[in-house]
């Protein structure tokens, strides 16, 4: 007897040839209507506001198993770029302190509990926001706390993210002494005409000088964002911000398609006229294209459907066992983790969150219990994001868990995305070609929604 689908009752009911790619054009171009994101978790439900205390104390006396990261957010972004819709608190000198001291409290809080004292971290994050906009005795603070009161595994990947903007040698260099062992930067392009459009105040030849010298420190994995789409970038000035990128010493650099979301500033500016659209989606796959191509003659090696490394130095570890479903322990403003299979995000509002870590509690913002039992669904995930699925192995864990239509279906589905050009397979493995790892996101989300629905109703 097939398992009862779990779809939700107002989404609309998949069907195997639903998830089919157009074929007879170019599938960098038209293979779906638009690339979509993948939501973390599936089948979630909320806790409750009166449980989520107890939920946590349950949680926090949990150990972790298996692979786990620590996110750490700095809430504070000096100016609103156009293209961020992410924006949350305007930066000022006096947050550096007091926000260092909460981030600290909250760390040393929770050091004996076994969900934070138990087990090896084996990458950490500061993301925002801005973590560079801090001063940098306080982000050596904040660093020298995570390594007193976090298990670091000896070879812990810790990134700092941020921007040249106000950061500078003497800063990076407290990082590297403080134990940080990567900077990931947002540079997004090097034309100083785009850049001073989407709100970057750092001119491209100063970007290029700044990475120059924070390579020459050789203190650890210097890595960048570009990004692809803007309103009036074209090919020629996406080449030459890749070509900068491959020849400037870094050890990894992130191709990203602009995300235009609906309440950022470059999309209300494009709504009113006052700049012109972004390129067309049938065009994006090509600037996908183009940055590999780049890449790849100057022998850089792919790890990612949208990252690449020059050097062994850069791992880009914690992104990948975010994907792959790994435990994450969250502190700080608005951050978001996950232990066992609950999701939960603290509070964002900064005056509450630091009245919460002054009195001494876990400030927390909402909570969500996801579907328990199907860790290959992470696996399929962390798969995908490197750019290869084995089939045979989904196939048998779909009939494991009796998901019984799709374990039967899923071959069908491959077989068409073979033909449409997003993928070959050989001995088991699917491997996805340039269009397809351009695709992956929309191809992986695909999947997972047609499998949730077919998830057995026990499971839900």
């Amino acid at each position: 007897m097939s398992p009862t689908p779990t779809a939700h009752a107002d989404a609309p009911v998949l069907r195997v040839q639903d998830l089919f790619a157009q074929t007879g054009g170019d599938p960098l171009s038209n293979a779906f209507s638009r690339k979509v994101a993948i939501h973390p978790r599936m089948s979630a439900r909320p806790v409750a506001p009166d449980a989520m205390a107890s939920t946590w104390e349950a949680m926090s006396k949990t150990p972790r198993s298996g692979k786990s990261v620590a996110y750490l957010h700095i809430p504070f972004c000096e100016n609103h770029c156009l293209f961020c819709g992410f924006y949350q608190n305007p930066w000022r000198t006096e947050h550096s302190r007091s926000y260092a001291d909460a981030i600290i409290r909250e760390l040393e809080a929770g050091k004996d509990d076994p969900a934070q004292a138990e087990g090896p971290i084996h990458a950490v994050y500061f993301g925002g926001g801005t973590p560079t906009a801090l001063d940098g005795a306080d982000l050596a603070r904040i660093l020298r706390a995570v390594r007193e009161n976090l298990p670091l595994a000896p070879d812990c990947e810790i990134t700092v993210e941020g921007r040249i903007y106000s950061f500078g040698l003497d800063k990076a260099k407290a990082c590297f002494d403080a134990g940080a062992n990567r900077i990931s930067l947002g540079v997004q392009t090097f034309d100083t005409k785009l850049r001073r459009r989407m709100g970057r105040k750092v001119s491209g030849d100063e970007a290029m000088a700044f990475l120059s010298d924070l390579t020459a420190l050789d203190q650890g994995a210097i890595v960048i964002d570009l990004i692809f789409g803007f309103p009036g970038q074209g090919r020629e000035i996406w080449a030459r911000d890749v070509e900068t990128a491959a020849n400037l010493g870094l050890d990894g650099v992130d191709l990203y398609a602009l995300n235009l979301l609906p309440n950022s500033p470059l999309a209300l500016s494009i709504a009113k006229g006052k700049m012109e659209p972004q390129p067309a989606q049938s065009e994006m796959g090509h600037y996908y294209r183009l940055g590999h191509e780049v890449l790849a003659g100057q022998g850089w090696q792919s790890i990612s459907t949208s990252h690449w490394r020059r050097t062994t130095r850069e791992r880009n570890l914690y992104n990948l066992l975010v994907k792959s479903g790994a435990n994450c322990l969250a502190f700080g403003a608005g951050a978001g983790g996950f232990l066992g299979n609950v999701s939960y995000r603290l509070e964002s509002r900064l005056n509450v969150y630091l009245e919460a870590v002054s009195a001494g509690r876990k400030p927390h913002g909402f909570m969500m219990h996801s579907l328990n039992g199907f860790d290959f669904l992470n696996e399929l995930k962390a798969q995908m994001e490197v750019g290869m699925l084995h089939v045979a192995r989904l196939q048998d864990a779909l009939a494991c868990h009796r998901f019984e239509t799709p374990a039967d279906q899923i071959r069908p589905l491959f077989d068409q995305w073979q033909e449409s050009g997003l993928l070959e397979q050989s001995n088991g493995w699917a491997r996805l070609t340039t269009a397809g790892r351009f695709w992956q996101t929309t191809m992986t989300q695909n999947l997972l929604n047609w499998i949730q629905q077919h998830a057995p109703a026990r499971a839900a």
